[in-house]
């Protein structure tokens, strides 16, 4: 025993002396050549190329690093043997990943190619701005050279858009709001944010049946028509006023199209907004995928009709000396309400023209994939220029509750199915009054939610306030159809009560203003 430890010795010396020999007569210089050298000479016999993604580039986090880790956790969960499992902030869902130096096999496209998650230790740092972390992460991808050609930017471009939507999907969906009086929060954003947890969908939304299909084919046409927009030359966004009385839900539709979509809201307060380029600026920083949200903009910011105010405008830009300053477009007709002083009095000055701009100029472009809804009780008091399409596309009429809305409702809060819970006459009767007592989802529900536990009782109470408020509207000569087509018309008496003639004039009576006003200086 004791010549073989003798024997062992004498030859970790000899390894030891080899090794200090080699050192001396082939410096590092010399061995990092011949490694160098001997690789490729097995990379020009090897059938396989291979591409490093490292998690950070420099002192940047790479995002094609975190795109491959999100695409990868969707298949890593079904094939994989040995999985490291995370939690997102802000995340519903659990996401599964490679653990550190195993490998996945990948195929796209008919071809396959395997991925290795590799760790290293990294060496002493060096004096940095940004501390890195003790271990060195990246992936490898290994694809067959006469593969590369075949699918490497398209299978690139796939994880990024994959990984996009694994994103979206495990995120929970955010409500913005714009700061208090233009601050800032402690990242330096002008928005504010809460988790978004509105249960509302299209399927819970009291509405007639064939006009939410239309709505849905249109936000999937949207979301889905990147190539279409880009083929077009056209911004990839979209407008949506949704208008009607009180109480029909047009906050519900909001919450159900960013349900259905995926997206974030940003709810903006026009009143907290000082001027134009802080509106801008607000812009800039949403994000894509998301609903930009100006509820009763009637209410927040002054944009009457022209058409009623063109003569004071007039006087005003000529009899001022302010010439087209002052202007409809940008005079304290398109800003906002603020108390008696006026709106440049209080500190705000937002325009109309800034608004048009920020919904359809060169700024609304300064992202994509998103949609501006607006929402009024009162569309007659709106702007033609805000109307038009490609700004607000899609005009939504939230009607009074029809008899197929009322039957979603029934099935919401009662559990009711027609023909099963429900006896034919007493859908009949109420039937024959809804139209007339033009009652809003709003108040419907809250019958129903008071008698959520007695279905008849519900049904009963809510046939007898139908049958009070359809004779209350009879004595009063409120007919359903011709009230319901007077309210329909009224966005178009909105659009066609101003010109392209009559907006004319306007710019030149102020353009003659102008020059008056430079003769006189």
């Amino acid at each position: 025993m004791k010549e073989y430890w003798t024997s062992l010795a004498s030859i970790l010396g000899v390894f030891a002396f080899c090794q200090t020999i080699l050192q001396t007569v082939f410096p590092p210089e010399l061995r990092f050549a011949t490694a160098k050298l001997l690789n490729k000479i097995f990379n020009c016999f090897s059938s396989y190329c291979y591409f490093e993604i490292t998690e950070i580039d420099g002192v940047n986090t790479n995002e094609l690093y975190n795109a491959v880790q999100l695409y990868l956790s969707s298949s890593v969960s079904i094939t994989g043997n040995r999985l490291s499992l995370t939690r997102a902030v802000n995340s519903s869902a659990f996401t599964f990943g490679l653990a550190n130096n195993d490998s996945i096999v990948d195929t796209f496209n008919g071809v396959n190619v395997v991925w290795e998650h590799v760790v290293t230790q990294r060496n002493s740092q060096t004096f940095s701005w940004r501390p890195l972390p003790d271990e060195k992460r990246g992936f490898t991808l290994r694809i067959k050279k006469k593969d590369k050609c075949l699918i490497l930017n398209n299978y690139l471009d796939y994880i990024m858009e994959k990984a996009s939507d694994i994103r979206r999907k495990n995120q929970d969906r955010l409500l913005y709001t714009n700061s208090r009086g233009g601050s800032l929060d402690s990242r330096g954003h002008p928005w504010e944010s809460v988790p978004f947890k509105h249960p509302s969908t299209f399927d819970t939304l009291a509405m007639d049946p064939e006009k939410k299909q239309e709505i849905m084919n249109d936000l999937e046409d949207f979301a889905n028509g990147q190539g279409f927009y880009h083929k077009t030359g056209r911004a990839w966004k979209r407008g949506y006023l949704l208008y009607g009385p009180p109480g029909t839900g047009k906050s519900s539709m909001i919450a159900a199209m960013a349900n259905f979509l995926g997206y974030d809201i940003y709810d903006l307060e026009l009143t907290e907004v000082h001027n134009n380029s802080e509106l801008r600026k607000l812009l800039m920083k949403t994000s894509s995928k998301s609903i930009i949200v100006i509820e009763d903009i009637d209410c927040s910011i002054n944009l009457t009709n022209r058409k009623n105010n063109k003569n004071n405008v007039l006087s005003s830009s000529s009899g001022s000396g302010l010439g087209c300053s002052r202007s409809y477009y940008e005079s304290g007709l398109g800003e906002i309400r603020g108390g008696a002083g006026g709106g440049e009095e209080n500190g705000n000055s937002i325009t109309l023209s800034g608004l048009l701009n920020f919904t359809d100029g060169l700024w609304s472009c300064c992202g994509s994939e998103r949609i501006f809804v607006f929402t009024t009780n009162h569309i007659e008091k709106l702007d033609p220029a805000l109307l038009r399409s490609g700004r607000m596309d899609m005009h939504i009429f939230m009607s009074y509750c029809s008899m197929q809305a009322l039957k979603i409702l029934l099935k919401n809060y009662l559990g009711c199915e027609e023909g099963v819970d429900l006896d034919e006459y007493v859908m009949k009767e109420l039937e024959e009054v809804i139209g007339m007592a033009r009652m809003t989802p709003a108040d419907i529900s809250e019958v129903l939610i008071k008698n959520r536990r007695k279905k008849e009782r519900a049904v009963d109470e809510l046939l007898e306030i139908f049958k009070v408020r359809a004779k209350k509207n009879g004595k009063n000569g409120e007919g359903d159809e011709d009230d319901d087509e007077e309210e329909e018309e009224q966005e178009k008496r909105a659009l066609d009560s101003d010109s392209p003639k009559q907006e004319s004039e306007v710019e030149d009576d102020c353009k003659e203003a102008s020059e008056e006003e430079e003769k006189i200086k």
